[in-house]
């Protein structure tokens, strides 16, 4: 299951993870990011022990949602080593982001 993130604990759970971690920034407001969901919470389960999973509610945390200048949600995020590795904005097939994920794993 996906994390969820806050400004308490992001550096943490995010920067400070030796293991790649995708970050999925919605809203609940977003039809969008109610699409997507079931995908995020499939890859949590899959990449469970290799990789980490986050969800940053916009709304809940603005001042992360400022730090990653996010103006459009869907936005999907993957961090490796305490760094941006890849991200894309709006709704995605779920292969693309196993993708991003395997890309910061090096797979």
């Amino acid at each position: 299951m996906a994390v969820k993130l806050t400004k308490n604990n992001f550096k943490e759970e995010v920067i400070n993870s030796s293991v790649p971690v995708l970050v999925d920034f919605w809203a609940s407001w977003c039809g969008p990011c109610k699409m997507i969901a079931p995908i995020i919470d499939e890859i949590s389960a899959e990449f469970e022990g290799r990789a980490k999973v986050g969800k940053v509610n916009v709304d809940e945390e603005k001042e992360l949602a400022g730090v990653f200048q996010i103006m459009s949600i869907p936005t999907i995020i993957v961090f490796k080593d305490g760094r941006i590795s890849d991200s894309t904005v709006g709704i995605k097939p779920k292969a693309q982001l196993v993708s991003m994920l395997e890309k910061a794993l090096g797979n």
